[in-house]
């Protein structure tokens, strides 16, 4: 088993470990989550994401204890993920996989800090936004580059990033004209979580069943694909919808 598979295996085991303290402990709702009103995979996995926000609450006091800023993880997330695409396009999917992991955090702790501390404002609303289409873009250009030999695979990785990027656009532009919609099934956490599976996964399914190396990351791209592009649609028509009610 790759060194950076087995970590992630280990990772796993802790987190679930984890789940069970946290169900003991009355598996309180986080409230930051609750105000901003974020879901996991349509609130299905709702459970998860509360305890994911529980579990790093120590590196959220821990960085405000050292002085770790919003700005220092906005940026770290972003070189993280100009990493995990690199990573990807050479073929470490596994080491792409992790970054991608520590990339997420990062973007989950610069808004825990900036809330917490009182620093939030919209310079970082636009700084973090438009470094995570960044990161996005890396991470699906790496793939592009990576399955470039492939019959489709570079035009996957393509149809994948638009998805993405549509899912955020539409968002952007109903808050520009005064409709709030995060809901759909496919956010960015969704799409973050799947990828990186694809990437820590790719490699030992492949081998198991004797699929030709990529099968795996190929699969996970049409996924996201046709579920981003659903998304965008979804929440296209939602905004549409309450722009022509009269208000």
């Amino acid at each position: 088993m790759p060194p950076a598979l087995l970590a992630f295996v280990v990772l796993v085991g802790l987190a679930l470990a984890s789940m069970v303290a946290y169900a003991l402990r009355g598996a309180r709702p986080d409230r930051d989550a609750v105000g901003k009103g974020a879901h996991f995979f349509g609130g299905a996995g709702d459970f998860v994401l509360h305890w994911f926000m529980w579990a790093i609450d120590p590196c959220v006091t821990g960085s405000v204890r050292f002085g770790l800023t919003p700005d220092f993880y906005n940026y770290a997330g972003l070189a993280l993920g100009a990493a995990s695409g690199g990573l990807i396009a050479i073929g470490q999917l596994e080491w792409g996989g992790w970054a991608i992991i520590l990339g997420g955090l990062c973007d989950v702790l610069d808004g825990r800090i900036a809330r917490l501390t009182g620093t939030a404002s919209d310079y970082g609303d636009f700084i973090d936004s438009t470094f995570d289409r960044f990161v996005e873009a890396f991470i699906f250009l790496g793939f592009a580059v990576w399955l470039r030999a492939t019959p489709s695979g570079a035009v996957l990785a393509a149809a994948a990033l638009a998805g993405s990027l549509l899912v955020s656009y539409a968002r952007a532009r109903g808050e520009v004209l005064g409709v709030d919609c995060a809901g759909g099934l496919m956010q960015r956490g969704e799409r973050l979580l799947l990828t990186l599976l694809a990437c820590l996964l790719d490699r030992a399914l492949c081998a198991r069943f004797g699929w030709t190396r990529g099968t795996v990351a190929q699969a996970t791209l049409v996924l996201l694909a046709a579920t981003s592009s659903l998304t965008a649609a979804q929440r296209t028509v939602w905004i549409a919808r309450r722009l022509r009610t009269p208000r």
